[in-house]
């Protein structure tokens, strides 16, 4: 979230006509964030969230209003966009495509304790049981296929025992996967780190920000969880937040046979997912506002720690 086109009150006003959402009573930019200008909108009736899309595929964007408004519907704690009296959601202000979001309640958790690791577990698996019935569909753009085409990209800028790590990795998920019998497939967040929830105290108030939500293995969005949730500073699990987590996701959605045998390499893999990606924000395709990227070192570490240290037994389903 962050502000990089500025509205009038005027502009907001006008553009909140369209919806059942009562009259404007104040308006403020959100200074943090990455990609998208984003605004506290407050009228005589609640409190919302506007957002421009300053970046990425326009087109994608139905794909993300369908998605919240199915896991809305399913009562997920998620920001189901607010749709005008003609039921539309997708409008463009500024020049920029905007949606209109509820204004959940929390904060972003600094350091889960294990009842909000228990929660987010719990609300992940409903989610994914849930998502494995959406009928949208958009291909992981952060998936294996992804990382066979870009990882020689940043090669020039690392290391010589680096480009063999990352090469070696690479070949060794084609090799695992590629005798893998399909894993259960459906939404995804596709980036559910900390700052994408917000709790009150324990309780999950929301999960923010798809838009890098996808279709694919429900697996990939697991691991991504673990390896931000339960990880310490120096890239090793944490044995207690990482049973929290996958015991109270597996109350909704037990991990198969097939999940269980590859989910070691999972954990790897989507740790080079997130170094390569902030790799190439830092080498070779930077922000397009003055931002700061996220340290690509901080992958590197949690990845090696995954080769280097055994996998973490696994919580039996408790269903």
């Amino acid at each position: 979230m962050a502000v990089f086109t500025p509205l009038t009150e005027s502009q907001v006003e006008a553009f909140l006509s369209r919806f059942d959402a009562g009259s404007l009573v104040s308006l403020e930019g959100v200074p943090a964030g990455t990609e998208n200008s984003t605004f506290f909108v407050t009228t005589d009736q609640r409190e919302l969230v506007l957002t421009l899309f300053e970046q990425g595929e326009h087109e994608e964007l139905p794909f993300f209003v369908e998605l919240l408004d199915y896991l809305d519907e399913h009562r997920l704690p998620v920001p189901g966009p607010l749709h005008d009296r003609e039921g539309v959601a997708l409008h463009s202000l500024a020049g920029k495509p905007a949606l209109l979001f509820p204004r959940l309640p929390g904060k972003h958790p600094l350091e889960p304790n294990l009842a909000q690791c228990h929660e987010l577990g719990s609300v992940l698996g409903r989610l994914h049981a849930i998502s494995q019935h959406f009928t949208g569909h958009r291909p992981n753009p952060r998936d294996l296929h992804w990382l066979v085409a870009l990882h020689h990209k940043v090669h020039g800028y690392l290391s010589a025992a680096d480009q063999t790590l990352m090469k070696d990795e690479v070949e060794t998920y084609e090799d695992v996967f590629s005798s893998v019998t399909e894993l259960p497939q459906g939404a995804l967040h596709g980036d559910l780190f900390r700052d994408n929830t917000l709790f009150d105290g324990d309780r999950l108030g929301g999960i923010i920000d798809f838009y890098n939500g996808c279709t694919g293995d429900l697996l990939f969005d697991l691991a991504i969880v673990i390896n931000d949730w339960a990880c310490d500073a120096d890239g090793s699990l944490n044995a207690e937040r990482h049973d929290a987590i996958l015991a109270a996701y597996q109350a909704h959605r037990p991990l198969t046979a097939a999940e269980r045998d590859v989910w070691p390499m999972m954990l790897r893999m989507t740790a080079l997912r997130y170094w390569l990606s902030r790799l190439l924000v830092v080498y070779v395709d930077p922000p397009a506002h003055d931002l700061t990227p996220h340290d690509p070192e901080r992958f590197r570490t949690i990845l090696k720690a995954r080769i280097e240290q055994p996998a973490l037994p696994l919580p039996e389903a408790s269903r």
